[in-house]
């Protein structure tokens, strides 16, 4: 497996691979899904996310986007304002209220369970594999590899786990579970939160 640090020519092979491997997520997948069953919307839905962190040296790659992981570093912001605001446009333009509101309460969990009082951490955003690609263990590779990267320079890392069936892969890379939340769509499924320690 080879991966490298994503560049600006990346990021709509990174958006796509990230709108069709979050689009069966037990968590994302409702909340993005358009009441008209189309998902045309994802790909730009997505695209912020992976240009916020792209400045900060944080998206990894392999194949061209087989495998994604969107990282941020210590203190820095998910977005700018402007990307932020070019993602809640989408969202109120393309999803019904009650998922629209379900995503406006998601990222103010995602922000209160994120842990403040904790040693410099690297923060996995996004990880995500292209469909055609699931199986062969890319995105277990990468992770162990950017988390021992990030050991290296003295850093722990943390993420949120949004599919249960993720948890164990996670925990192979050493990361372990410290809190969770639950949609606020359904108020029932899980997302858990996971720290990896700097000796894990």
């Amino acid at each position: 497996m080879q991966q490298r640090r994503a560049t600006d020519a990346d990021v709509p092979a990174i958006a796509e691979t990230l709108a069709l491997a979050f689009a069966d997520d037990p968590v994302w997948g409702p909340i993005l899904r358009r009441p008209d069953g189309a998902t045309d919307h994802l790909v730009p839905f997505w695209t912020p996310f992976v240009e916020g962190a792209l400045p900060h040296d944080g998206v990894r790659v392999v194949d061209d986007g087989a495998s994604v992981a969107v990282w941020l570093p210590p203190d820095v912001a998910e977005m700018t304002e402007a990307q932020s605001a070019r993602v809640k446009a989408i969202v109120d333009e393309t999803l019904a209220p009650r998922q629209v509101a379900a995503f406006d309460e998601i990222m103010l969990r995602f922000d209160a369970n994120h842990p403040h009082d904790v040693p410099p951490h690297w923060y996995l955003s996004l990880l995500a594999t292209h469909p055609s690609r699931r199986g062969e263990g890319l995105a277990q590779q990468m992770l162990a590899a950017n988390v021992q990267e990030f050991a290296e320079l003295g850093l722990a890392a943390y993420l949120e786990s949004t599919n249960p069936a993720n948890d164990r892969r996670y925990e192979r890379a050493g990361f372990r579970a410290v809190g969770g939340f639950t949609s606020p769509l359904d108020e029932a499924s899980p997302i858990t939160t996971m720290w990896r320690p700097v000796e894990a």
